[in-house]
């Protein structure tokens, strides 16, 4: 071939006339016996392979050459595409965040030191967010810390979220404890509502209120302890879940870049613009950090609790559907559902005033002045009746109702005291109302087929219960970890949530693009990536992990 090539290049002997009008003749071939140095040597005549789709001694049919010329040009033209890609055009969307390296992380950590009283900030492992050393911010630096060093932040209060929303970061994070912003800063009687900071408790916050005199109370009611900042964080609701109805009315948070903003004023509704509070209601602390929240108030009204025994979850639970679409339904404030195995659990973990029968249990809270109470109360009892329900308590005074009420307050810690040797996975879903009860039933029996510990709470008035799985050692956990599995797509079949108030943090994050679906988890990144761009709030925690 190069010989060919070769040939085409030699110019024979041609004439050409010069300027004096003469004709000479210029010779371009060299002379016979001088060899260039850069004339190539001839080629060695070795024949091509025959396994070579270019070559002419390829064994294949042509149509074999064809197609595999055509798939190597393929492979080698997406190599050089996605080589390109990654290179000219890459995307930091998908790629894993940079945060400080433990030098930049002490730079952080002697700045936030300079920057704060030195009481205020702790490194001691002792005064870390699992037992907190109730530490408090007093101001924000004009150029955010965290920021500057891209340390992740973690908030924290109370400690009761039971999804790990307030683990660390494994590359080192801050841990900014709200616990000690908890003063309740102004009341508002004529409005029913009150702006408090997130550190407050929630059942502090009703004492209070209480011990002023003022007939108000916060309906929101988790678990003991919990603050109003994890309230918001998480999006739980409590026992009182029947009490419809939204009750934070707006919120002030600081956002990633320092900016502090107010989502909305204090009216009772508003049609200006989008609803930012909800945007922070549930967010887990991923998109700023709340200091200020307004909560509604509701009216305290005369209650009186009653409670009805049946012999399965299955009728229990119907009831239910049956007392809530009466006439006498908005007067209900709590329906709660204790299985049988959850009542056996109150018997032998000591916690509660007298026995129970070990049946599956109602406990209902009746609310409304004292003619409304008596009539809701026959009507429950005979809608009960008509469910096979065998016994019906009503509590006739104030200590009787305590007593009674007693035993679904101490639902968790009797569980963990009846079975001391053991260690406890808690989680809830929840339904459709109408999907309740197929939903306990399935669950019951396919923890017993497993062969798993358990007992069941569940605020069955809104379809949301809680199942507390029990386990000894690593081998019952991975059958605790694939029942829990199970019961999440059980409830998501029904059109259910994987999370009714735990929250996802890092639990369930991975159900909620089954859940959600792929474009509205994509719409939640894209929200994260305006508002958190170096992904510094709560990095881990419920959005699902991506995939390159």
């Amino acid at each position: 071939m190069f010989r060919q090539f070769a040939a085409r290049l030699r110019v024979h002997a041609r004439p050409r006339r010069s300027s004096f009008g003469t004709t000479s003749v210029t010779y371009n071939r060299p002379p016979p016996n001088l060899r260039s140095s850069f004339e190539p040597k001839p080629p060695l005549d070795v024949p091509a392979p025959s396994w070579n789709p270019w070559s002419d001694n390829f064994k294949g049919s042509f149509k074999t050459k064809i197609l595999v010329q055509t798939l190597f040009y393929a492979v080698l033209i997406t190599q050089a595409a996605n080589w390109v890609d990654s290179t000219l055009f890459a995307s930091t969307e998908n790629d894993a965040p940079k945060y400080a390296s433990p030098s930049e992380l002490r730079a952080a950590i002697e700045k936030l030191q300079q920057t704060f009283p030195s009481q205020e900030v702790s490194t001691q492992t002792p005064t870390l967010c699992a037992q907190s050393a109730r530490r408090r911010i007093l101001t924000i630096p004009p150029r955010p810390i965290p920021s500057e060093f891209k340390v992740p932040i973690t908030p924290y209060a109370g400690a009761t979220s039971l999804e790990g929303h307030f683990s660390g970061y494994p590359s080192g994070s801050i841990c900014l404890d709200m616990s000690r912003m908890d003063q309740i800063l102004q009341i508002n009687v004529e409005d029913s509502d009150l702006i408090c900071q997130p550190g407050v408790r929630w059942d502090d916050l009703n004492q209070t209120l209480k011990d002023k005199g003022i007939p108000l109370f916060f309906p929101i009611d988790p678990g003991p302890g919990a603050t109003i900042g994890g309230i918001v964080a998480t999006g739980c609701s409590g026992s009182q879940s029947t009490a419809k109805g939204e009750w934070i009315l707006n919120l002030t948070v600081v956002l990633p870049n320092g900016e502090v903003i107010k989502t909305r004023r204090r009216a009772r509704k508003s049609a200006a613009g989008y609803d930012m509070t909800k945007l922070f209601i549930g967010s887990e602390g991923t998109l700023g950090i709340v200091t200020e929240a307004t909560l509604r108030l509701a009216p305290v009204l005369p209650i009186k609790v009653a409670m009805a025994q049946f012999p399965d979850v299955g009728h229990a639970v119907s009831a239910v559907q049956e007392v809530l679409n009466t006439p006498y339904g908005p007067h209900v404030q709590c329906i709660e559902l204790l299985d049988s195995n959850m009542m056996d659990a109150l018997n032998s973990g000591g916690l509660i005033d007298k026995p129970y029968a070990t049946k599956d249990t109602l406990f209902f809270k009746i609310q409304g002045d004292d003619p409304t109470i008596r009539l809701a109360s026959k009507t429950i009892q005979a809608i009960v009746k008509k469910h096979g329900s065998s016994k019906f308590e009503f509590a006739a005074t104030d200590e009787e109702a305590e007593s009674i009420w007693q035993g679904r307050k101490y639902a968790l810690t009797s569980t963990l005291s009846a079975y001391p040797d053991m260690k406890l996975w808690t989680t809830d879903v929840c339904v459709p109302v109408s999907k309740l009860p197929q939903l306990v039933y399935e669950t019951k029996k396919d923890l017993a087929a497993a062969g798993l510990t358990h007992t069941i709470v569940g605020h069955v008035g809104d379809g949301n219960f809680h199942a507390l799985l029990l386990f000894r050692d690593d081998k019952e956990l991975e059958l605790v970890s694939e029942a829990v599995h199970r019961l999440i797509h059980r409830a998501l079949s029904m059109d259910g949530t994987c999370t009714g108030e735990h929250g996802v943090g890092v639990g369930k994050k991975d159900y909620l693009v089954e859940e959600l679906g792929q474009g509205t988890v994509d719409l939640m990144w894209r929200v994260k990536q305006a508002v958190d761009p170096q992904n510094l709030f709560n990095p881990g925690k419920l959005y699902p992990d991506k995939k390159n």
